[in-house]
């Protein structure tokens, strides 16, 4: 009787905790997330390293929204863009709301920060892949002419734009290897070989 007794005391109780970390478990994610993209965005300001207290306050504001505003697109819209993935004109039209989310962003940060502080921003936001994927293809085609290299930044910076509105690390790494094949594409028209002249 004493062991039904323990083990029904036991049951209940693990019922309970059990439903008490299934309520809580909403707003521990959200907690877990608030403090990520708060310390993503501390990360931007001090790289910004602005002195005045009113600006560095409206462009914390203006990261922090545009984070829970493209998590949200996200959440809305990721089924249905999975489910378009072949009908090229359904895709455009989902992506045309988060452009719009781009936009309004970008013009925020224009409000605010220099042109030079918005690419800082738009650098911290795709983990500096611009610069880092562009040293590498000087790296590997050491002969490239000054309009490769304006070819290769202008297409690294188009992408970092449609990075930008990725909704994961793991997205925006996706859009950069898509457009490192159109660079590629566009150094084998070009005759440009790795480790070789441009002119070859």
């Amino acid at each position: 009787m004493k062991k039904f007794l323990l083990f029904t005391v036991i049951s209940a109780l693990s019922g309970a905790i059990w439903a008490a970390d299934t309520n809580t478990a909403p707003g521990a994610v959200e907690a877990k997330y608030t403090a990520s993209i708060e310390n993503r965005t501390a990360e931007i300001l001090k790289v910004l390293a602005l002195s005045d207290t009113n600006q560095a306050t409206k462009v914390h504001d203006l990261i922090i929204g545009q984070y829970r505003a493209l998590r949200a697109w996200h959440d809305e819209h990721d089924a249905g863009l999975k489910a378009a993935r072949a009908d090229t004109n359904a895709t455009a039209q989902i992506r045309a709301s988060v452009k719009a989310l781009h936009e309004k962003f970008i013009s925020g940060l224009a409000e605010n920060l220099s042109p030079d502080q918005i690419e800082q921003v738009k650098d911290k936001l795709t983990y500096g892949k611009v610069q880092f994927t562009y040293q590498g293809y000087l790296s590997q085609y050491p002969s490239l002419t000054d309009e490769n290299k304006a070819e290769i930044l202008r297409l690294l910076k188009e992408a970092r734009e449609d990075a930008m509105d990725g909704g994961s690390a793991a997205e925006k790494t996706a859009v950069f290897q898509k457009y490192k094949g159109r660079i590629n594409n566009y150094l084998s028209k070009q005759g440009v070989h790795a480790g070789k002249q441009a002119n070859e």
